[in-house]
Order: structure tokens, then sequence, then C-alpha cells
């Protein structure tokens, strides 16, 4: 099993999560955070100079079987891009077990 984690534009999530849905993800967890990226500009809005420097982000956790990691990024990879510095990164790790709370039941079939 693999944990995919993205850290994406938030008015990139509607797009991610529908494109993770036509895949056939139904099932994530997602966390607003901020963050300190390589931007270092501020923006002036009406003569006021706002810092860039901590970034709004939202975050999504994932967690499918091994033979699903690659549809699951290539996904995330085609919706969440702009082409602009910011557009986020994607992190694979390995998940050792996972277990079912309600039964017990552990494997990759709990993911279904």
């Amino acid at each position: 099993m693999k944990k995919i984690e993205a850290i994406i534009r938030k008015s990139k999530y509607r797009v991610v999560k529908e494109a993770l849905h036509e895949v056939g993800v139904n099932f994530f967890s997602y966390w607003d955070v901020t963050g300190i990226g390589n931007e270092k500009e501020g923006h002036v809005y009406r003569g006021v100079s706002y810092s860039t420097s901590d970034i709004q982000r939202r975050h999504i956790a994932i967690v499918v079987n091994d033979d699903f990691e690659e549809v699951t990024v290539q996904a995330i990879l085609k919706s969440a891009g702009t082409g602009e510095v910011g557009d986020g990164k994607i992190f694979v790790s390995d998940i050792n077990e996972c277990y079912r709370i309600r039964t017990g039941e552990k494997g990759g079939d709990t993911l279904k």
C-alpha cells in the first residue's frame, strides 16, 4: 500500500477532487495548511502591500493499493497543475499495514 500526500493550491481543490473521483479514489482526507514557499515577493493591492511568504494551500492524504499509485498520482498531476510556481508537491510513501477498526480486518482489502 502507498500513502500519497499532495499539497495543492486551494483554488484547484474542486478540480482535483473530481479527477480523483473519476479514477475511482472515493475516500481521502484533506485539511487547510499554511506553508513557506520559494516566492519572496509581496503583492500590492489598492496601495497596501501583502506578504506572500505564508502560502495558503490544501493538503490531501490518500492511501491506495500499490497497483493504484500511478493512476492516482497522474490524476493529481493533470488536475492540479497550472504551469506556474506554487502548484504544489506530491509525496509517496509506503504503508506497512492497514486495519479496519469495525471488524479488525487487515490488509489491502480494507481500502475497498
